[in-house]
C-alpha cells in the first residue's frame, strides 16, 4: 500500500468518525435545548430538515452533473420520494427527537440503533430465508441490550417512561424504513438529491403541526449555538463528509464505524448535561454496539454493484 493511498484511507476513517461524533453532540445539544429552553421538539424537528434540506439542495443543484429536478420528471420515483419523505425521513426525525425529549440524547440513540435488526427481519421476510446464526446473536443482544436499557434488569418496573420506549422503537423502525425503502431511488440519483428533497418535504409536512413561524423558548446565545451545530455541524457538515468517506472506506466500513454516534451522544449528556448513565445502561448500550458490529461484518462485500440491503442514507439522526 502506498504512502497516499494509506493517507487516504486514514481520512476517509477521520471523516466518518467526525461524521459520527457531531450526529452524537447533536443530539445532546437538542436534549439541551429541550430541558434549558423549552423548545418545542417538532418546532426544532421542521427547523432543522428544511434549513439543512435548503442547504443540501443548492449543492444537488450546483454540483457537476446535477439531478436534483431529475427525480419529479417520473410519476412513480415522485411518488417513492414523497413516502420516503414521510415515512422514513420525516418519521425518523420526528421520533428521534421526541425520544430525546422524554428520556435523554443517550438513550435515545442507542434505541435508536436497534434499527439494523428490523431491516434484517425484513430481508429474511423478504427473501424467503431463516435468519443465519450470526443474526439470531444479534437479535438476542439487541432484545437484551434495549430491556436493560429501559428497565435496568428488573421485570416490574421501566427507569424511563412509557413515551421515550415507545418513541425510541419507533425511531428505530422508522430507520428501518429509511434504510429500505428508496434503494430504488438511490440506485438512479445521487444520496444529495434525495436526502435533500425528503427533508424538505418532511419539513414542510411537519411545519403544519409545529408552526415554526412561531417562535417558542428561551433564546440567548446557548440557544443560538446549539441550534446552529444540530443545523450546520450535525446535519450539513456530517452529512457531506460521511458521503465523501463512503468513497473511501466504503459503506460496510462506514456504517461500523458509526457506532461511535451513540458513544458521542452519551457522553456528551454524561459530561455535559449531568445526565445518569449507569451501569446496566452502559451494558445495554455495549449489547446494542455489538448487534451493529455483528450485522455490519456478517455483510459479504459487494465489489460493483450494492445489495439492496447494504444501501444506506446517512444521516437518520
Amino acid at each position: 500500500m502506498s504512502r497516499l493511498t494509506a493517507s487516504r484511507i486514514v481520512s476517509g476513517f477521520i471523516m466518518t468518525l467526525t461524521a459520527a461524533i457531531f450526529w452524537g453532540i447533536s443530539g445532546t445539544c437538542a436534549q439541551y435545548l429541550f430541558e434549558h429552553k423549552q423548545i418545542d421538539p417538532a418546532w426544532l424537528v421542521s427547523w432543522r430538515m428544511l434549513l439543512a434540506g435548503g442547504i443540501l439542495m443548492l449543492f444537488a443543484i450546483f454540483r457537476k452533473n446535477s439531478d436534483a429536478f431529475q427525480i419529479w420528471r417520473k410519476p412513480w420515483d415522485a411518488v417513492q420520494l414523497v413516502l420516503f419523505s414521510i415515512f422514513g425521513m420525516g418519521a425518523v426525525q420526528f421520533s428521534y427527537f421526541y425520544s430525546i425529549s422524554f428520556s435523554n440524547a443517550a438513550t435515545a440513540t442507542v434505541l435508536q440503533y436497534i434499527g439494523p435488526v428490523f431491516v434484517v427481519g425484513f430481508y429474511a421476510i423478504k427473501n424467503k430465508r431463516w435468519p443465519i446464526l450470526v443474526e439470531y446473536a444479534a437479535l438476542i443482544l439487541a432484545l437484551t441490550g434495549t430491556f436493560l436499557l429501559v428497565t435496568h434488569g428488573s421485570f416490574h418496573q421501566l427507569v424511563i417512561s412509557e413515551k421515550a420506549v415507545f418513541w425510541g422503537i419507533f425511531s428505530a423502525v422508522s430507520l428501518a424504513f429509511y434504510t429500505i425503502f428508496p434503494v430504488q431511488l438511490l440506485q438512479r440519483y445521487s444520496s444529495v438529491t434525495v436526502t435533500g428533497w425528503a427533508m424538505i418535504i418532511g419539513g414542510l409536512l411537519i411545519s403544519l403541526y409545529s408552526k415554526p413561524w412561531e417562535v417558542s423558548g428561551i433564546w440567548n446565545i446557548g440557544t443560538w449555538l446549539a441550534f446552529a451545530f444540530i443545523i450546520i455541524f450535525g446535519t450539513v457538515i456530517a452529512f457531506t463528509i460521511f458521503l465523501s468517506s463512503l468513497n473511501i472506506i466504503g459503506a460496510q466500513t462506514a456504517s461500523l464505524l458509526c457506532s461511535v454516534e451513540p458513544l458521542s451522544a452519551t457522553l456528551a449528556a454524561v459530561f455535559w448535561l449531568n445526565v445518569a448513565f449507569l451501569e446496566m445502561d452502559w451494558l445495554g448500550t455495549f449489547l446494542i454496539l455489538i448487534t451493529v458490529a455483528l450485522l455490519t461484518l456478517s455483510k459479504k462485500p459487494v465489489e460493483k454493484k450494492q445489495s439492496e440491503s447494504d444501501i444506506k442514507i446517512e444521516p437518520a439522526s
